[in-house]
Parts: structure tokens; C-alpha cells; sequence
């Protein structure tokens, strides 16, 4: 396989050969990495699936393995194809992205995660259209949850604004989400005020979004803006108690007092509910 992938590099990219034979190769890549995944994937029951499938909220085909199985069997690729060339790369997460399975998802997000020198050449605008094709917070996160670093944004501001604003108005709610998660990393590693005046910019355009997609996301960027804007958050939730979602107000609440979400289980809680279940 590599000796093909040098044999191609051969050909100057104006060549009209170009265009079909790097298509070409993203297919075999595409097929590869999907080839692993099936491999690796362990069988559910009727039951187990269905339960799987209303927890990520998604009608795709998925092949179940560990999270560390599939973003090994990407490593191992990735060690495979170390020439890989950054219009490969755009494509086959292009490829990956219109596929049927949530696998394929999860392959481009780990893609982007784990080669940072070719994730520069990611428009923010193909982000709107892989996020056409998720369904459920996993699909969404799997893209968006700490894959762009504070200096990426930083760096291609304007098109990062623009499609963090379009997104938190589109009617697709894994959009609505995205425009959240996206910002959940940039905002913990960095002061910048561009990003904070963003965050809660989209914050309260969704504040009266009640889909469980937005709402958690919602408490997620809030806790994660406390790190370097502490005051202003806490000034936000006495301004907007009544608008804000109890979920986001009850959790970013913890976090400011405890350093939690959620408050932490004493002994004597655990031991109630064990002596609860008991009973029953």
C-alpha cells in the first residue's frame, strides 16, 4: 500500500489523473479502517442494541467495540500511512462522514484528534457539513469535543465566529449542540475574551432551548468557562435564574461551590441507597 501511495505522489496535481486517483486511494483507506472496525466488533443481542441505540439517540448501523479498541485500530493506521497528504486527509473525512455507520464518525473524530499538523488544513465550514449527516450527542462530540484547540480558533477567528454563530441558530439540533461543544476546550485553555464573549453569546441565544442536546450542553460550556471567567459566570446565572436550564443552573451551581457537576456521594448516602435496594 505504500509503495502505491508514493507511486501517486508522482504525479503533479494539476495532472487530471490527479483528482481520480487520490479519490481512489481515500476509498481504500475508507475501506481499510472499516474493515478493522468489523474485525474487532463483538455481537449484541436484540435487546442490548436497542437500549445502545435509544442511548446515543441514533437509527445508524454501529459495530460495538471499546472506545480504546477503535482509537487503536486508528493508530495503527495512521502508523501504517505516514505520508498521508492533507487534501487525503480533508477527503477521507469527507468519506467518513457521509458514511452509514456511527463508527465512521467516531473514525473522523479520532482522525482529527490524533494528527494536529494536518487538522490546520480543516476548514471550519466542513464542520457544518459533516454535523448534517450526526445524530445524537455521540456522533456530535465525537467531532467537536476538544478536537480544536483555543490557538486553531484564534488563529482562523472569522470563519470560526461565523460558524459558531450560524450554527447556534440552525434548526438541526446536533448543529444547535455543536456550537457549544466546539467552544468547551477553547474556552478552559484560554483567557482570550473573544472566545468568552462567543460562549456566552451562544449560551443565551439557546437558553430557552429545552432539547436535552442543548440544555447539558449548555451546563458543559458554562462549567468549563469558570476556569478564566469565574465572576461572569456567576453574575450570568443570578441574571438569567428563570430562563437558564434547571439542569445548567443546578450543575454550573456545584461546580462554583464544590469544584463538581455533581455533589460528591458521601458513605452514608451509598450505604441508604444499598440498604433501599435491600428493602425493595
Amino acid at each position: 500500500m505504500l509503495r502505491d501511495i508514493h507511486r501517486a505522489r508522482t504525479v503533479k496535481t494539476n495532472d487530471p489523473r490527479w483528482g481520480h486517483m487520490s479519490r481512489e486511494m481515500v476509498g481504500k483507506f475508507h475501506q481499510e479502517l472499516m474493515s478493522e472496525v468489523k474485525v474487532h466488533a463483538r455481537q449484541l443481542s436484540q435487546s442490548q442494541k436497542e437500549k445502545l441505540e435509544r442511548y446515543i439517540g441514533t437509527s445508524k448501523s454501529f459495530y460495538v467495540m471499546a472506545a480504546t479498541t477503535g482509537r487503536q485500530i486508528v493508530k495503527e493506521w495512521i502508523r501504517r500511512h505516514p505520508d498521508l497528504i492533507a487534501s487525503e486527509y480533508v477527503e477521507l473525512l469527507n468519506c467518513l462522514c457521509r458514511g452509514e455507520s456511527i463508527n465512521e464518525i467516531s473514525i473522523a473524530g479520532d482522525l482529527l484528534g490524533l494528527l494536529p499538523k494536518l487538522r490546520k488544513d480543516v476548514e471550519p465550514k466542513c464542520l457544518d457539513v459533516w454535523l448534517s449527516r450526526a445524530q445524537g450527542w455521540a456522533e456530535v462530540d465525537s467531532l467537536c469535543q476538544s478536537k480544536f484547540s483555543a490557538a486553531e480558533v484564534l488563529a482562523n477567528w472569522k470563519e470560526w465566529k461565523d460558524l459558531l454563530t450560524k450554527l447556534a441558530s440552525d434548526d438541526n439540533v446536533h448543529k444547535r449542540r455543536a456550537s457549544l461543544v466546539l467552544l468547551t476546550k477553547p474556552v478552559r485553555d484560554s483567557q482570550d475574551i473573544r472566545l468568552a464573549d462567543l460562549a456566552f453569546m451562544n449560551i443565551d441565544k439557546l437558553k430557552k432551548d429545552r432539547d436535552i442536546l442543548v440544555t447539558k450542553a449548555i451546563s458543559w460550556l458554562l462549567r468549563d468557562l469558570i476556569k478564566h471567567n469565574r465572576q461572569r459566570v456567576e453574575t450570568y446565572l443570578k441574571e438569567n435564574e428563570n430562563t437558564l436550564p434547571k439542569i445548567a443552573l443546578r450543575e454550573t451551581k456545584t461546580k462554583l461551590l464544590t469544584g463538581r457537576k455533581t455533589p460528591a456521594r458521601t458513605v452514608a448516602d451509598m450505604d441508604s441507597k444499598r440498604l433501599f435496594r435491600k428493602r425493595k
